[in-house]
């Protein structure tokens, strides 16, 4: 018996309906990135195992997909060492190559190796797959895209403008309603500075997070069960008790930092960048938020997060300042920020909203009927100069019954069928019908092209 085929766990298949889904998005964001002077780049499924192992950590260095050597993968390896079974020690020996983790390491190996060829700043874009071996759950997978953008080679904050606007232009293309959260790295070290507790950083961040959930007087215990002092409690209470517009908090941020160099280099960034962007007229608001600390040991500056506001989800897109991008290889001082928009995530907002265009998944416009070899001749021209108009059109193969053909015109939602028969061929027309009204119309090559093309509905006659 033949066994029943799958695919490993954590992937997935994508049928027509979902690619087109897919490709509107991808096609969207990539629109927007060539906006603003974007160019795409692409790099290996594979890299080498050196340039992936100790970038992510050793969690991270679990998580890498090792691809086998090819050919006689045992050769170098000695019975005592099989025997041992210590899988790091054979890791290293078998696999020389790794699926990549993400786009960001794979790009700063690529800015290395072609250094001399690019043109500083240098804006890149990329959306390819990613692998993780992680156990795969809803919602997270073992295979999944990545849609990256990057400056590199700037300090300048017009940068950080320029991401936001994109956020904002691509969800507003989407239709999505979010909310785009900043923060800065400067300014959570700022604070971790004038309490006096820069290891307690992480915990005054998670605390902050809770207050809409437990009150101010819980978070207050927590900060010292964390082992946080009186005082340096006493010195958060501003911050815990933070509000207004995003000028208002700023202001209170200030004045707690007064005497932070690095806190108030933070809240001069983060004004720049949100003053800039009151005068761009952004369709999403702009909300910092001091609970957000993307990756505290990876970026240096501004950090950024979107949520959906229409629909429950995490963060869709997420990203932020980091100084030191291709310092892990030997080329220190590069300074870059960038932005991840999670595609799987949108995804799941677009179909939950129901935002999807309809052109978007309706691929094929109009198909021909099938009637017969004489009917079929009469048609390919006709469908050929519909393809030359740019329309979606198709013709069923074979002279199949008529219930079997209109069932798969059906099925792909197709909107118009064109017909001919002797009537038609002696007219030298053809006969459309709409699919969805149910009427249907003679006409000339040129009105059924016209019809298509502008989705003109046919009634049925009374």
């Amino acid at each position: 018996m033949a066994q029943k085929p799958g695919i490993p766990k954590g992937t997935r298949d994508f049928g027509p309906v979902e690619m087109a889904k897919r490709n509107y998005i991808f096609n969207t964001i990539k629109e927007v990135y060539a906006l603003y002077g974007f160019q795409q780049i692409e790099t290996p499924s594979m890299e080498n195992l050196s340039t992936l192992m100790g970038k992510y950590g050793d969690e991270g260095d679990k998580l890498l997909f090792k691809v086998l050597n090819s050919g006689d993968y045992l050769k170098k390896i000695s019975d005592e060492e099989l025997a041992e079974r210590n899988v790091l020690k054979l890791q290293s020996k078998l696999c020389e190559k790794g699926l990549r983790y993400d786009l960001t390491v794979p790009f700063a190996r690529y800015v290395v190796m072609h250094r001399d060829e690019l043109q500083m700043p240098f804006k890149r874009y990329q959306i390819q797959p990613v692998w993780r071996a992680d156990r795969p759950q809803k919602g997270r997978y073992r295979e999944f895209y990545q849609c990256d953008a990057d400056i590199v080679g700037s300090d300048s904050l017009l940068n950080e403008v320029e991401l936001m606007q994109i956020v904002d232009t691509v969800f507003t293309r989407f239709g999505i309603r979010v909310q785009i959260k900043i923060n800065n790295r400067k300014i959570l070290a700022g604070i971790a500075e004038v309490i006096g507790a820069p290891e307690k950083m992480v915990d005054i961040t998670v605390a902050i997070d809770k207050l809409d959930k437990i009150g101010l007087d819980n978070v207050n215990l927590e900060l010292k069960e964390d082992g946080l002092s009186d005082d340096a409690i006493a010195k958060l209470q501003p911050i815990l008790s933070l509000s207004g517009s995003n000028d208002e908090k700023l202001a209170t941020i200030k004045t707690v930092l007064s005497d932070s160099e690095t806190g108030l280099k933070g809240v001069e960034e983060v004004k720049f960048i949100l003053d800039t962007l009151k005068t761009m007229g952004l369709k999403n608001e702009m909300q910092l938020d001091l609970t957000l600390a993307r990756g505290l040991n990876y970026y240096t500056g501004a950090i950024f997060e979107v949520k959906a506001l229409d629909t429950p989800m995490g963060s869709i897109t997420g990203g932020g300042r980091y100084d030191n991008l291709t310092g892990i290889f030997g080329m220190p001082g590069l300074s870059g920020v960038g932005i991840s928009f999670g595609a799987d995530r949108i995804y799941d907002v677009l179909d939950a909203l129901d935002l999807y265009p309809k052109d978007s998944i309706n691929a094929t416009q109009v198909i021909f009927i099938n009637f017969g070899d004489k009917e079929t001749a009469y048609s390919l021209p006709v469908l050929k100069a519909c393809r030359e108009a740019g329309i979606r059109a198709e013709i069923f193969p074979d002279a199949a019954k008529m219930k079997k053909q209109m069932n798969y015109a059906n099925a792909k939602h197709i909107a118009y069928a064109v017909f001919t028969g002797d009537s038609e061929i002696e007219a030298g027309k053809v006969t459309v019908k709409d699919m969805e009204m149910g009427g249907q119309k003679l006409v000339s090559t040129e009105e059924l092209i016209a019809i298509v093309s502008n989705g003109t509905k046919i009634a049925k006659e009374a």
